[in-house]
């Protein structure tokens, strides 16, 4: 089987809709440090795009969690990257490039604060509020709302495929007419 991959949201809408982001992040945190901390490795792309219309002072780091095998979630959280740095006192903004069921978030949120950041505040470029099992995600920085569709590109991928797209796909199948969700 090979994908098909068409075009849900230009690269264009994608970057014009970050940069509204930073904005947003700019006011909010003017005058103050903000502790971007993107979880691996679908948020490095949102992430730095983010980061480059930051104008307020910014730190960097990452995190490395999953749940997903291809377009499933395994239901199990796992965790091979924590914070180098201290997030303790920090205005940290957890970057996430999708939030799907929420399970991720439901486990890493409160992990989180446990280690007693200033704030937290989540931004996420993409939202399937049609999937979520944990509507307790708040989500402070919104890129796109979409449908219950399994999308590419721009650090989202299908198993390790298709990160450095530069726009959101959706993918389909070419052989036996199914598509991916």
């Amino acid at each position: 089987m090979s994908e098909k991959i068409s075009v849900l949201i230009s690269s264009k809408e994608t970057e014009a809709r970050i940069k509204v982001l930073a904005d947003q992040i700019n006011q909010d945190f003017a005058g103050q440090t903000v502790h971007l901390l993107g979880i691996l490795k679908g948020s490095v792309f949102f992430m730095c795009e983010l980061a480059k219309h930051l104008t307020i002072p910014t730190t960097m780091d990452f995190i490395s969690c999953h749940s997903y095998q291809g377009t499933t979630s395994t239901g199990t959280l796992t965790f091979s990257k924590k914070p180098e740095h201290s997030i303790e006192g920090r205005n940290v903004i957890l970057v996430e490039d999708i939030v799907d069921t929420g399970n991720t978030l439901s486990v890493l949120i409160p992990m989180l604060l446990e280690m007693k950041p200033a704030c937290l505040k989540l931004a996420t470029l993409l939202d399937k509020p049609s999937r979520r099992i944990h509507p307790e995600i708040k989500i402070d920085y919104l890129g796109f709302t979409i449908e219950d569709l399994f999308v590419v590109g721009y650090g989202l991928d299908y198993d390790q495929q298709y990160r450095a797209l530069p726009f959101i796909g959706i993918v389909e199948q070419d052989s036996e007419g199914e598509k991916k969700n």
